[in-house]
């Protein structure tokens, strides 16, 4: 397996190289999750972590898009739920480097390159109760989606990884699947709520906050640069850490991420 300062050295290229992209153009993102809890915690990365994630408006998400798609740059290209290949089934982004190459333990053996994950934020309601609601909704969509292209993987109980091939039996279209998560997600604008948040990310319910928690954004630093984040941090992570100083047991400080292969010398476009 690569060594983990050499990922983290190409992520945080791929990082500078998304936060002057998005300066450029007037994209507003935050720092999402592990990363927002690394730069404020750590000035970085999480120690034990090796992923870069963020978060944007729904408006400045597919503006991202579309300006990826008019941008040639041999470097980075980004994937999202859109994508004509039949292999993704993210119910967001994925920012590649494609002079790397990296394979995750998943149903489809996905094979493109290192990544960093970028969520976009959604309207969810004007109060907790109404957005609970709605939430439920998508996710109950994005479980039946889940359960259809994941893998089995190392760590998890044998009556759930028995009930993941099972449920692979049922003749449901993946990207059908995918579609209606995302239109659940886009029900509501961001910009017409009072709540909202990240309703596809690993916290669940936990990402859906007051919108004044995300506000204006503000620079973090995060190794040797300057990342953004949200206006409160303190809210923001207790919202999805509770006590979010406390350093975990020395036990659960690893890696979430099951990598097959981590090249970071050649391209998943050569072969």
């Amino acid at each position: 397996m690569t060594d983990s300062s050499e990922l983290k050295s190409v992520l945080l290229e791929m990082m500078e190289w998304f936060h002057s992209f998005c300066v450029e153009h007037d994209l507003i993102y935050y720092a999402a999750g592990g990363t927002m809890l690394g730069a404020v915690r750590h000035n970085g990365f999480i120690p034990w972590d090796d992923d870069i994630d963020v978060i944007m408006p729904r408006e400045d998400y597919i503006k991202l898009e579309k300006l990826m798609q008019e941008d040639k740059s041999a470097r980075y290209v980004l994937e999202t739920p859109n994508t004509k290949e039949k292999d993704y089934f993210y119910p967001f982004s994925k920012l590649y480097d494609v002079k790397t190459t990296l394979v995750e333990n998943t149903k489809y053996k996905i094979k493109r390159g290192v990544y960093l994950d970028i969520f976009p934020l959604d309207g969810m309601g004007n109060s907790e109760t109404e957005s609970l609601q709605h939430f439920k909704k998508i996710e109950r969509a994005k479980k039946v989606l889940l359960t259809k292209t994941t893998g089995i993987r190392r760590g998890r109980s044998l009556p759930k990884n028995i009930a993941v091939l099972l449920f692979k039996l049922l003749p449901l279209n993946e990207k059908k699947l995918l579609k209606n998560v995302t239109d659940l997600c886009t029900y509501r604008k961001w910009e017409d709520c009072s709540w909202g948040g990240n309703p596809v990310g690993a916290w669940h319910f936990k990402e859906i906050m007051p919108k004044e928690i995300m506000g204006k954004p503000q620079l973090y630093q995060f190794e040797r640069i300057k990342i953004y984040g949200a206006e409160k941090a303190d809210e923001y992570l207790t919202h999805l850490y509770g006590d979010w100083r406390k350093l975990p047991p020395v036990e659960k400080r690893v890696s979430h991420h099951d990598y097959i292969l981590c090249d970071l010398k050649k391209s998943y476009l050569e072969d």
